[in-house]
């Protein structure tokens, strides 16, 4: 049987903006490892292949092993289709079995199990045509399955999923080097320091109250604290961090300062003190030093968020930090506002005071107006060598993903831009 992982070009994946306008919404991440990883291991399925948006799928090849769009993955074998918004702790439908469609309520296709001998009777013409037509020729099952609906369930699961991920994963002990003096609280079953870690002296990991997960290669410098639940990604590097309970960081990142609950997708830079809190921090993002955000509101109610610039969403929750993309980079006192949304590639100034509470991608924000600064090629040029300095490499590729991306959030930015000017005008 063919796992078959699925993100449609809806406006649904704009729930998960700006950091699904550069991956599929299954390689963002909720405890130790990602949406997909998770669906793999609950389905049990090896054999992989996905679709994804079109403007995504050349980049993407360059990082996965399994089949991208190619609709001939979709022959030779029986069929699991799962939506990659689909909850994996809550996905109990057998991957075996006769045909069907599992439904939400609103009619959208949230799995769908295709035998072989199904799949020759459907249309291959591409991948929408064949989820059609399996949605208008198999039996349908109206499914209360949980999903994920927006970045910040990511944020708040967080904490939970890490102590879940851990139990899964199987492993304690301290397999990398741990020079003296340093110091393990709780139960040194509860702490995994895997081969090739280093932590230098004065560390303390405090796993009293959730697990803490070191994977390969990391390095912790002295006076770094790091209370679980805590994951702590492949060759990243702590500096005297304040590491609170609920992080995830992924591969590559440089993290000083305070970090709490919150979730860096990988390669990006937290070097200096300040505060994140309650955050989704995408990758090759660098935080000048004392860039801090809000994730409290003085009256303590619920956090809203507007992704578009315009409407307010209510999170339902009373802590939201911010929301940041790929390739954005703030300058040193940046102050963010609680549930700020903040594009990818867009140049941040700090004002002194909190910022708007949404800045679009590709935007340069200069004493406090969004303007097109000195445009994308400066910006391509900046991630180009931010990239080369981790072994990355700026292909054609991924300069013609930006460039869609760029069309993509032009409406949002040429509004904000043009909000600016009559703001500049009027003084």
């Amino acid at each position: 049987m063919r796992l078959i992982l699925f993100d449609r070009g809806t406006e649904f994946r704009e729930h998960f903006f700006p950091l699904t306008l550069s991956r599929p919404l299954w390689e963002l991440r909720c405890g130790i490892t990602s949406l997909g990883e998770k669906l793999q291991a609950r389905t049990g399925i090896g054999d992989a292949a996905c679709f994804l948006p079109d403007y995504l799928a050349a980049t993407y090849r360059t990082r996965t092993k399994c089949p991208v769009n190619e609709v001939s993955a979709l022959t030779g074998d029986d069929l699991f289709l799962v939506d990659a918004r689909v909850k994996a702790d809550s996905f109990d439908v057998p991957a075996g079995g006769a045909g069907e469609v599992g439904l939400n309520e609103q009619g959208e296709i949230l799995y769908a199990r295709v035998t072989q001998a199904d799949a020759k009777k459907l249309s291959h013409d591409n991948f929408e045509a064949f989820l059609d037509a399996a949605k208008a020729n198999l039996p349908h099952v109206n499914c209360g399955l949980a999903t994920w609906n927006y970045t910040w369930d990511l944020i708040l699961a967080n904490p939970a999923q890490l102590v879940a991920d851990y139990a899964a994963a199987g492993r304690h002990g301290i397999e990398g080097a741990i020079e003296q003096p340093n110091a393990i609280r709780g139960s040194k079953k509860d702490v995994y320091v895997a081969p090739g870690v280093t932590i230098h002296p004065m560390v303390v990991i405090d796993a009293e109250h959730g697990p803490v997960y070191i994977d390969e290669g990391a390095e912790i410098h002295p006076f770094t604290r790091i209370e679980g639940p805590c994951y702590i990604g492949k060759k990243s590097i702590l500096l005297g961090a304040k590491c609170r309970e609920g992080n995830s960081i992924g591969p590559v990142c440089r993290v000083g300062g305070e970090l709490e609950e919150s979730i860096i997708q990988g390669y990006s830079n937290k070097y200096h003190d300040g505060f994140i809190g309650h955050s989704y921090v995408g990758e090759w993002v660098n935080l000048g030093a004392l860039t801090t955000n809000s994730d409290l509101k003085n009256d303590y109610s619920t956090v809203s968020v507007m992704l578009d610039g315009k409407h307010a969403i209510d999170t339902g929750s009373p802590k939201v930090g911010a929301l940041i993309g790929d390739h954005a980079k703030t300058s040193i006192g940046t102050l963010f506002n609680t549930g700020s949304c903040i594009g990818a590639m867009a140049i941040i100034m700090a004002t002194g005071k909190p910022l708007p509470k949404t800045i679009p991608s590709f935007a340069w924000f200069v004493e406090g107006l969004v303007t097109k600064g000195f445009g994308r090629s400066t910006l391509y040029e900046t991630a180009a060598m931010a990239m080369s300095r981790r072994g990355r490499q700026w292909t054609e590729a991924e300069q013609a993903m930006w460039d869609a991306i760029f069309e993509i959030t032009a409406p949002m930015r040429k509004e904000a831009i043009q909000k600016s000017r009559r703001a500049m005008m009027a003084k």
